[in-house]
């Protein structure tokens, strides 16, 4: 017989109706809601009535101050690198002034509106950027825009006259020179300042000094791939096929079991590899088609036109098209002979369906009867305006020891004793010059003097607010002259100077300029 306590029971009970009132309240509330009372407010109340703590709301937060924290020292001026010298320069630098103002080095007050705009960093490069905009004005008298060349474009004075040619509406054709045109990115970089047509190379591309003539001459004139005389030229296409067809029948006679090299026949190891030579060698050449029979040239001249060229390019097209398709059910896709298919038109040549129908204008497709229609609209730079030639340590030793010599032969043997960055320099600047004299144009010479070429003249108050303008910042934040500016903070660390110096006098220092603040 079980028998239970009087308190356990008293427990068990209070337990039971404390479920089941909260069943039932549970049940009220799904069925019901509570009414919310909304206190009236005061006749004079508006939403100015209470003011926020002068914290802000919520429980004001003090950031706690790290005792280890270095706090920067305000910069007062910025200098450049005088790299004759082997110091910062005095003359290329800026300074705050009483009252706010900005005084530069070798240029004194700077215009109050442009200093509220321009970054204290800029105006250690206001000397280059005003020689950039002189020799602009100085080759484009009149105001007039063209095409212009530009050598030593990712040192400040070339890069001024880059992006000032730019926005004036001329087409530049930039060359980096050696100390940074191995830096693909920094290449890229001044490609991007310009506008079509215009673009930047490097130093060894205009080394090659047809290839930079075409260049020059294709943004000259456009760069539109249907300029050409295309009733004359597609006879020219014809014969260049016909004597392309001969060089393959003597290269491949059909007296070699396959189309390859006769070197690859011979056999050149032991006698007693011989016979599996042989074996290894017909399998080897069964993936290749066989040789061709000789063609008759005054056949081929005769009876292969134009409208035969057009048919056999037609057969061309459906074997490559079924080969990289993986075939079509009618083409044979494993053996396919030009040659013997141009003797057999030769011999009997062939008409064109009655059923044909008329070719598609495809991109990019050629044909020899009707000329391909442009895909971009064509741009043209202009005539060449002038050249700009900024002087580089490399670039001033070779001018300078070319010039120094007498005759034709000491001239050689001066070059011939230059380095290669010296001679690369001199050979990049001297395919500029001849592009810009040939057309009769002016050139001038930024960042120092170069023997037989007249430097920039000093920069008027003209050259200068023009340099200015182009530096101040504009709403969106951006300008139209832009640094790749390194700076060094001597203000908080003094040995940053020296470690500045040493950087910009390093062999290949980099793409960018580099400053100091103190």
């Amino acid at each position: 017989m079980l028998s239970i306590s009087s308190s356990a029971l008293a427990r068990l009970t209070a337990r039971s109706r404390t479920a089941a009132a909260a069943s039932s309240t549970s049940v009220r509330n799904m069925a019901m809601q509570a009414r919310e009372e909304i206190e009236e407010l005061p006749p004079n109340f508006s939403m100015d009535a209470v003011k926020p703590p002068p914290h802000g709301f919520g429980d004001q937060q003090e950031e706690d101050v790290d005792p280890m924290a270095y706090v920067r020292k305000p910069v007062s001026s910025v200098h450049s690198i005088d790299l004759s010298k082997g110091a910062i320069s005095a003359l290329d630098s800026a300074a705050f002034g009483p009252g706010g103002s900005v005084v530069h080095g070798r240029f004194g007050n700077v215009d109050a509106s442009a200093a509220q705009t321009v970054p204290l960093e800029y105006l250690a490069f206001l000397r280059p950027a005003s020689e950039g905009a002189a020799a602009l004005r100085e080759i484009s008298e009149g105001g007039k825009t063209g095409t212009v060349l530009v050598y030593g474009a990712s040192r400040p004075a070339g890069m001024s006259a880059v992006q000032l040619a730019t926005a004036s509406g001329n087409a530049v054709v930039a060359v980096v020179d050696g100390q940074h045109s191995g830096h693909d990115e920094m290449v890229d970089t001044v490609k991007g300042l310009t506008s079509e047509p215009g673009t930047a190379v490097a130093e060894q591309y205009a080394l090659c000094k047809a290839n930079f003539r075409d260049l020059v001459e294709k943004t000259v004139s456009g760069d539109d791939f249907t300029s050409f005389d295309f009733d004359s030229n597609q006879y020219q296409f014809l014969t260049d096929f016909k004597t392309n067809v001969l060089d393959y029948v003597e290269a491949y006679p059909s007296d070699l079991p396959a189309a390859v090299d006769s070197e690859q026949l011979k056999f050149t190891g032991k006698e007693k590899d011989r016979a599996n030579f042989k074996a290894n060698m017909s399998a080897y050449l069964s993936q290749y088609q066989p040789g061709a029979d000789p063609i008759d040239p005054a056949q081929l001249e005769a009876n292969f036109n134009v409208e035969q060229y057009e048919l056999f390019k037609k057969k061309f097209v459906t074997q490559t098209t079924a080969v990289v398709s993986g075939g079509d059910g009618v083409t044979n896709i494993d053996r396919f002979a030009p040659a013997e298919i141009v003797n057999n038109m030769c011999m009997q040549p062939e008409e064109s369906p009655d059923d044909a129908k008329p070719a598609g204008d495809y991109p990019f497709e050629f044909s020899i009867k009707n000329e391909s229609t442009p895909t971009t609209p064509m741009t043209k730079g202009g005539p060449i305006v002038g050249a700009i030639i900024e002087v580089t340590p490399d670039l001033a030793v070779a001018c300078e020891a070319v010039a120094a010599a007498k005759t034709l032969r000491e001239k050689a043997e001066a070059l011939q004793f230059l380095t290669e960055p010296q001679k690369s320099a001199f050979g990049a600047a001297s395919s500029i010059v001849g592009l810009a004299k040939k057309a009769g144009a002016t050139v001038r010479t930024v960042g120092g003097s170069l023997p037989g070429l007249d430097a920039v003249e000093t920069p008027t108050e003209q050259d200068i607010q023009t340099a200015l303008e182009g530096m101040e910042l504009g709403d969106d934040g951006t300008s139209k002259l832009n640094y790749f500016i390194q700076v060094y903070r001597a203000s908080d660390y003094p040995i940053y100077e020296d470690y500045a110096i040493y950087r910009a006098n390093e062999p290949l220092s980099g793409p960018r300029q580099i400053v100091v603040t103190k």
